[in-house]
């Protein structure tokens, strides 16, 4: 599927207006970056596996891990548009998938991990 830089990003904002205004402060300073694909580096160093597909990844301080330790580099959600544009049929399927991944990763920044997602169905 092909959407345009501008029209993803747009896609991305939405999401991010879907969270409530009262986690909105939290967020504050947690830049929502678009890189096309996740390096093979990285995705080696998460040991992912193969059949395995990475939309999105938070990476820094869990806010349930108190204040950052000196020199910790500040938290970042990155949502990879290559992946998300080749396993989604239509757009309505892009945004319902970004949606889940722009939370999906929000829900990390407050420390909630892969399992506690999972059995909350944002797996």
């Amino acid at each position: 599927m092909h959407v345009s830089d501008r029209a993803f990003r747009k896609l991305v904002e939405e999401a991010l207006a879907l969270i409530p205004e009262e986690f909105r402060p939290y967020l504050d300073g947690v830049p929502v970056v678009i890189e096309a694909w996740a390096p093979d580096s990285l995705l080696q160093e998460l040991d992912l596996p193969e059949d395995d597909t990475l939309y999105g990844l938070y990476s820094g301080h869990a806010l349930t891990e108190g204040p950052p330790q000196s020199g910790e580099l500040p938290p970042r959600i990155t949502i990879y548009r290559g992946p998300l544009l080749e396993d989604c049929e239509n757009e309505d399927d892009l945004r319902d998938e970004i949606a889940t991944t722009v939370i999906h990763e929000i829900a990390h920044h407050f420390g909630i991990d892969e399992d506690r997602l999972e059995e909350l169905g944002w797996g």
